[in-house]
């Protein structure tokens, strides 16, 4: 793996001090900790417990929360840089710290002042392992408001019924957010929660078979009579549905840089590869193909560097950047999907064998035109902006 500065020479003079050195921190720890375990913990599914540990003293558990609350205060930027950094070595890491962002920032955002002390500071220093995001279920992903998980009120105590599909993290969290239904039908029905690991009625599924990204811990999880606490209760009763959209954007761009890592690391492996390879006295880098597909590849990578920190910033500066955060989503994951697999083309049979990187690297990023909303869904948003004139 290259540097940040090496691979984004137009983009490094406008980073700060602190994003640079948030970058090299991921991207040290990535090549050390991550990469020599990659196709290991693909093959057998293994969840990167160990390693979490470690990536909660980096700060890279909760990086979006502040410091006063015992996150590291990361701005975006800063975060696109450590998720890229990340994912390059190994995508399934990079989505376990994507949905751990994703929940810290929402309790960082709307948990009350005994809430962030009872989780939000020990879950950032690593005490209580990774957090999960569920609000996706067996019958509803792309219409969140649509979801069927119910909570009732008993006395001092909430009493969930459901189940929640596609959860990140799920078999080995210590806290699970959780949208459930409340109220009546629509978003309004909608309430979030903490279910702590081990609460009574909580039933962990087996984790997933999946073609990508497999060491992630993606399992169901079952509500049959689950009792928590009335206190468990995040923000206020039936606005279960605007904080779950509140951290959409900042995902989707993560979703991004997560896809940008598998873009790089493809593109370096095909590269090297190319220079390698004798074909009829050349190397295949010699041949004018070749060249135009790395240029292809390149340029479209840059450009997806670009709308990627071009929503960051955004969202930094405090705007919504629907459309901005969206398109980057949909341009990236779509982009990285296309030279993902020229550089499988560049590796010919090998590509195609699990002796090689790239063939890991080929199944991971498939997944990212999915999940954190289907690439339709993002052109939706996109369609949707454009025409209302935001």
């Amino acid at each position: 793996m290259t540097s940040t500065a090496r691979r984004l020479p137009r983009f490094a003079a406008a980073l700060t001090e602190e994003q640079t050195l948030i970058a090299e921190s991921a991207r040290d720890f990535a090549t050390r900790r991550l990469a020599p375990g990659a196709a290991e913990r693909d093959h057998s599914g293994r969840y990167p417990l160990e390693q979490l540990g470690e990536l909660a003293e980096l700060g890279l558990l909760a990086m979006k929360v502040p410091t006063s609350e015992g996150g590291a205060g990361t701005d975006n930027v800063g975060y696109v840089l450590a998720m890229q950094a990340i994912a390059e070595a190994c995508a399934s890491t990079a989505v376990v710290l994507a949905s751990s962002n994703l929940t810290s920032k929402i309790l960082g955002d709307h948990a009350s002042r005994e809430q962030k002390d009872r989780w939000l500071r020990p879950y950032a220093e690593g005490k209580l392992g990774p957090a999960s995001f569920a609000l996706s279920e067996p019958g509803c992903g792309s219409d969140a408001s649509a979801l069927t998980t119910s909570a009732r009120a008993d006395g001092d105590q909430w009493v969930l019924d459901g189940s929640k599909m596609w959860i990140t993290s799920g078999a080995h969290a210590g806290l699970h957010l959780v949208f459930a239904r409340t109220d009546g039908p629509g978003k309004e029905g909608i309430s979030a929660f903490v279910v702590e690991r081990g609460a009574p009625g909580l039933v962990i599924g087996k984790e997933e078979d999946k073609m990508g990204q497999r060491a992630s811990g993606t399992v169901a999880l079952s509500f049959d009579g689950c009792r928590i606490a009335a206190s468990n209760l995040v923000g206020r009763r039936g606005a279960g549905y605007p904080i779950a959209l509140s951290a959409l954007g900042a995902g989707r761009v993560g979703i991004a840089a997560l896809s940008l890592g598998l873009g790089e690391a493809a593109l370096a492996l095909g590269a090297a590869y190319a220079e390698e390879r004798k074909l009829f006295g050349k190397s295949l880098s010699d041949f004018q193909n070749t060249q135009f597909v790395l240029a292809d590849c390149r340029t479209e990578l840059d450009a997806a560097w670009l709308l990627t920190l071009r929503a960051a910033r955004l969202l930094d500066e405090g705007d919504k950047a629907a459309s901005e955060t969206s398109m980057a989503k949909l341009f990236t994951t779509e982009a990285v999907g296309r030279v993902v697999d020229r550089m499988v083309q560049v590796h010919g049979g090998y590509g195609y064998s699990r002796d090689y990187a790239i063939e890991r690297i080929y199944r991971d990023a498939r997944i990212t035109r999915i999940y954190e909303g289907t690439n339709e869904i993002q052109r939706l948003v996109i369609a949707r902006g454009f025409l209302s004139g935001a």
